[in-house]
């Protein structure tokens, strides 16, 4: 039985951690599907968590779903504007808005929070689902989880829908494999490519609302720690496909419960080699599908249009 329970509680802490890994990976799926490299997810991710954390003064946790919402959207919409209308170099774009989100949530939340970023926040409790949450080991892990958790399992369905079924993501894919071509159809490559960015905002600011709100409840500098980068990673290892990457994302989070649960056992293995794990892995996973992984072909690539090519 306590066999029974250790396992129980692992899958549920793997899926707690997994959760905004996936948010992110999401949200990149639709940035990247469209053919904008959206290395940004880490600091997408760390302002969502922030704007969440404000709850800490209006001590409504849904309110600040919706400002991280809101906030994410519009990190997106500076990354859009950087990448689609100036045609900055999309990882230049990337890396210079996680380093200002970083010195930026750094720098309010010693202000917000008088010096003190650990006070405990109010967070959103788990829904049980009567009957459901009774069943041994899928009960307690599927049917008793936070709101947060049950609105992923719906993007993910809807995502892999809408990209796969729908004119919109017929449209979404074309701009990201040949935007001349979409361009030529009559598609307007830049409003396709602001829409995609802007949702991946959003989906990433989302995972970063879970940490602070559900998985620790309070806010920390820096706390996102590379998730945003894992989450690019299970991007690539799912193949830009939705549930792949998000069985990429419950992989990355089961090795990361795996590290924390031998921490606790107490093993004689220096801790910053556990700590490390999550990232092994997560190298390890891309250098194995090195040649197997097909990006958007237009993935990075600025579009200038039919009118506007570079001289």
């Amino acid at each position: 039985m306590n066999n029974f329970n250790f396992f129980s509680d692992y899958l549920i802490a793997t899926l707690r951690l997994a959760v905004p890994l996936a948010f992110a990976a999401l949200g990149g799926l639709y940035s990247e599907r469209a053919g904008v490299l959206n290395i940004a997810l880490e600091g997408m991710l760390l302002t969502g968590a922030f704007t969440a954390a404000a709850t800490f003064y209006i001590g409504n946790p849904w309110l600040g779903i919706l400002a991280s919402l809101i906030a994410g959207g519009l990190v997106g919409l500076l990354h859009a504007v950087l990448c689609v209308t100036l045609r900055v170099d999309q990882l230049v774009s990337g890396l210079a808005i996680n380093l200002v989100a970083a010195g930026l949530t750094s720098f309010l939340a010693r202000l917000l929070f008088s010096g003190s970023s650990t006070q405990q926040l109010p967070g959103i409790g788990a829904i049980t689902i009567p009957g459901l949450a009774n069943i041994p080991l899928i009960g307690p892990l599927l049917f008793q989880s936070d709101f947060l958790v049950y609105l992923l399992f719906i993007l993910v369905i809807l995502t892999t829908y809408i990209l796969f079924k729908t004119s919109f993501g017929l449209t979404l894919r074309a701009v990201g494999e040949s935007p001349k071509a979409a361009d030529t159809a009559g598609i307007s490559v830049a409003f396709v490519r602001y829409i995609a960015v802007v949702i991946s905002g959003c989906l990433a600011s989302l995972g970063g609302a879970y940490l602070t709100l559900v998985q620790v409840r309070f806010f920390a500098e820096g706390m996102s720690a590379g998730k945003g980068f894992i989450a690019i990673a299970a991007l690539i290892f799912g193949r830009w496909h939705p549930i792949g990457s998000a069985l990429a994302c419950l992989l990355f989070g089961a090795t990361e419960a795996l590290q924390l649960r031998i921490q606790a056992l107490g093993a004689n293995i220096p801790y910053q080699f556990l700590v490390m794990l999550p990232y092994a892995i997560a190298l390890l996973a891309l250098v194995g599908l090195a040649g197997k992984s097909t990006p958007p072909k237009a993935l990075g690539t600025p579009y200038f249009g039919k009118n506007h090519q570079p001289h």
